[in-house]
């Protein structure tokens, strides 16, 4: 087997943003190690390593091969962290109930007398079920496919106050799934989902659509890590870097997508806004036109309208997915509901507006049929409600220097 200092072990790990967490926490190699459940009890046994880090599935499966838990993982029932000791034992502790607690507090997350639902029982509800009761929340009810309180009668549970998704429902590359519908659930008050990519999940965009307070796990994974990296190094780091982190994380993962009016100046703007950000430039009406093999309005004239859509709600999934991008989209983009997930994801999306007097329409098959002014008066409210902010477009450098600004803030 491969040596290795320190990492993270689970079934499915291409997604994870963990080494680049580590990366910025101290001076030590990081890797990912994927293992099969028949690979994970050799890997523990025989394998070289000093500390690793644990995820899905395997937060409980590690349990029997460390000689001894700390009194946080003993009391929890599950181990994400694990340290080799001078005998070279393996010594198993749980630093995510650090992380969830802080993803909690970082909201100003009020859990004391509420009725929490925890969605999913493996080794990440152990934890979170931990620090809910730790909090003093009024009940934890946790929520399984088999179990007494399941899907099928959640109806039971509409007084719930705060809701947790500790399931991999939602994660990528499965995105636009949600474990539950928020609709179930008029007295909300927050909904927190431990899945940090894509960063807005559909239950999150639920959420978020509702009012409630919400968080993903992006900053439960930073302080978890943080915690883990004490242990592995034997040295304190200051409470301030995992906010430091999480924000520098947030950022570099982030896409920032520009809709609008068509012939508003999305892909000029767009370039760039990427070029001042060093940041790939995509655009979706190009992406479709190199699919298609022909312009979009000879796709109209040859396919009609649907064919182009059906086109650009592909092309937009495939765009959203990535990260850290300027993603510039065709103005039409918002008529379809499939196409609010993926825009908003992974994204700040940015309703880019220019008057309508100086919106050509030549090459634009939807602007020159209906009309300037009505298309404006039919997209204007989905603009709006898809748009995180709005950014106007007089000038290209001025749109820009007035995205950046939003941006650093």
């Amino acid at each position: 087997m491969e040596k290795l200092e320190y990492g993270l072990i689970g079934e499915k790990l291409g997604h994870s943003f963990s080494p680049a967490i580590h990366r910025r926490l101290g001076d030590y190699d990081y890797r990912l190690v994927e293992l099969s459940s028949q690979e994970l009890g050799p890997f523990l046994e025989e394998g070289e390593f000093r500390g690793l880090n644990v995820t899905i599935p395997y937060k409980k499966a590690v349990i029997p091969y460390c000689r001894e838990l700390t009194p946080q993982a003993r009391h929890i029932g599950s181990v994400n962290t694990i340290v080799r000791r001078p005998d070279g034992t393996l010594l198993g502790h749980n630093t995510d109930y650090d992380g969830f607690s802080y993803l909690l507090r970082r909201v100003g997350a009020q859990v004391a007398g509420r009725k929490a639902l925890v969605l999913g029982s493996g080794g990440a509800s152990l934890t979170v079920q931990a620090v809910l009761r730790d909090l003093g929340a009024g009940e934890v009810v946790v929520i399984s496919r088999t179990g007494e309180n399941n899907y099928e009668n959640l109806s039971r549970h509409r007084d719930a106050a705060v809701l947790v998704n500790a399931t991999p429902v939602g994660m990528y590359p499965k995105e636009g799934m949600s474990p539950v519908d928020l609709e179930g659930f008029p007295v909300l008050e927050g909904v927190f989902d431990l899945i940090y990519n894509p960063a807005r999940t559909s239950l999150l965009l639920q959420a978020q659509d509702r009012g409630l307070l919400w968080s993903n796990g992006l900053g439960m994974l930073v302080a978890q890590a943080k915690a883990a990296a004490e242990r592995f190094m034997g040295v304190s780091i200051p409470d301030e870097r995992v906010e430091e982190i999480t924000r520098e994380m947030e950022r570099e993962k982030q896409n920032l997508v520009l809709t609008g009016m068509p012939g508003c100046g999305k892909t000029t703007v767009g370039q760039r806004l990427a070029q001042r950000l060093g940041r790939t430039f995509v655009d979706t009406d190009a992406l479709v036109e190199e699919q298609a093999g022909c312009s979009i309005p000879e796709l109209f004239d040859r396919e009609g309208e649907e064919a182009f859509r059906r086109l650009e709600h592909q092309v937009l999934c495939q765009a959203s997915r990535e990260q850290g991008r300027v993603i510039a989209t065709g103005g039409g983009i918002v008529t379809r509901q499939e196409n609010w997930g993926p825009l908003r994801q992974n994204a700040q999306v940015i309703f880019l507006r220019r008057p309508l007097e100086d919106l050509p329409i030549q090459g634009r098959p939807v602007s020159q049929r209906t009309g300037l002014e009505q298309l404006y008066q039919e997209r204007l409210p989905l603009y709006e409600r898809t748009a995180d902010w709005t950014a106007d477009n007089t000038t290209v450098e001025e749109a820009v220097d007035a995205i950046i600004r939003r941006w650093n803030q």
